[in-house]
């Protein structure tokens, strides 16, 4: 395991790419490590190696392609786990954060507003907020996150050429294992106060509600067989959401996967509906540049493993092992850009006509506990 670790601190000091992650409920922990420092774009999502995206789609998404790195991993990491009930310490100016409450307010009444005015029917808005850092080791705060986040896609991403990023995301962009398509319609948030037996406002059913029929609207041509899973309450660490779970069977013959992922990305969980009026409103209104904060991040065609079932019309294939493809991206929520001492946290929340400002506001403190409590 030390070594493991040593390997990431070694491609950190050396300013090569490397992504080291964990998927959820898992305990394999892997890196890929990329041997040169080149910048890989991926235009069209047909190479294999893991792909990190922005939020405005018009951008470059970045590829640590397989064939031009080392892959490692390693079962069972444990870490010291942070005290996540009490306050973390780190430092901001209290003017800039008056500021930014004041400004985020005014936001969600422009977005309340314009759904009034019939401008489009949810829009998603977001902040940044900067603090200074205690922990400055980016290894150190990934193994907090690991400890805490059990649930979670946790994951430390570093190009040279374009920045540093981890996060901690308890949402699914899509899941596809040979021709089984899956995705997941995550909205609403609560805080975790020891039971997952709450009552859910109007508000935070009809956002839940929104990403949902997105979802089967854009995927009713691609994939078949379509379940919709009930409606239920997940714990993502301090918060809860709501979250349906829909599966599928790819048609091969129309599946085209580039545009497949254009019209999932983004979602209204991040973007809003309709998702070209609300993401004009979200570029034209927030007053900084998202970049890859609620983009998506995973293993792009991945080539895994399927042993033949046993059994008597087997016997022969049984030396054999079939190959299929593999794609896991996840929505880049709960996470921060590390720039020299400073982190740079990213949280938002979706707006309906019947959001309250100031309740808004407190969604977004609520979310950003996710990655102060670590740092």
């Amino acid at each position: 395991m030390e070594i493991f670790f040593n390997r990431l601190e070694q491609q950190l000091k050396s300013q090569l790419p490397f992504v080291v992650y964990r998927k959820p409920n898992t305990i394999n922990v892997k890196t890929i490590l990329q041997k040169d420092d080149a910048l890989h774009i991926t235009k069209h999502f047909e190479e294999s190696g893991f792909v990190f995206s922005p939020f405005d789609d018009r951008k470059n998404s970045v590829l640590f392609p397989l064939e031009s790195s080392e892959v490692l991993s390693i079962d069972g990491v444990v870490s010291k786990t942070v005290d996540i009930s009490r306050k973390p310490i780190i430092s901001a100016q209290v003017g800039t954060h008056k500021a930014s409450k004041e400004h985020h307010i005014n936001l969600v009444k422009k977005g309340v507003e314009a759904i009034k005015n019939d401008q489009f029917l949810k829009v998603v808005v977001s902040r940044q907020e900067a603090v200074t850092l205690q922990n400055k080791n980016p290894i150190s705060i990934f193994k907090n996150l690991l400890a805490n986040y059990a649930s979670a896609f946790v994951y430390c991403w570093y190009h040279p050429k374009v920045g540093l990023w981890l996060g901690a995301t308890p949402e699914t962009l899509l899941k596809i294992e040979g021709r089984q398509f899956s995705i997941m319609a995550l909205a609403g948030t609560q805080n975790y106060n020891g039971t997952r037996e709450v009552i859910w406002k109007d508000k935070e059913l009809q956002e839940q509600q929104f990403v949902t029929d997105f979802i089967l609207d854009n995927i009713k041509s691609t994939v078949e067989n379509i379940k919709v899973s009930e409606l239920e309450t997940v714990k993502a660490g301090n918060l809860l959401h709501l979250r349906t779970q829909i599966k599928g069977t790819l048609n091969l013959q129309t599946l085209k996967f580039e545009a497949l992922l254009r019209s999932l990305h983004p979602t209204p969980a991040v973007c809003g509906l309709p998702k070209v009026a609300a993401k004009e409103f979200i570029l034209k209104n927030e007053d900084y540049n998202r970049e890859f904060y609620t983009g998506f991040l995973g293993e792009l065609n991945f080539e895994t493993d399927l042993k033949p079932r046993t059994g008597k019309r087997n016997i022969e294939n049984r030396a054999y092992t079939l190959k299929r493809k593999s794609t896991q991206l996840y929505v880049n929520l709960r996470c921060v850009q590390i720039k020299d001492d400073k982190a740079f946290i990213y949280v938002g929340g979706g707006i309906t006509e019947t959001s309250a400002p100031e309740s808004e506001w407190e969604e977004t403190v609520s979310k950003s506990m996710v990655i102060k409590k670590v740092l």
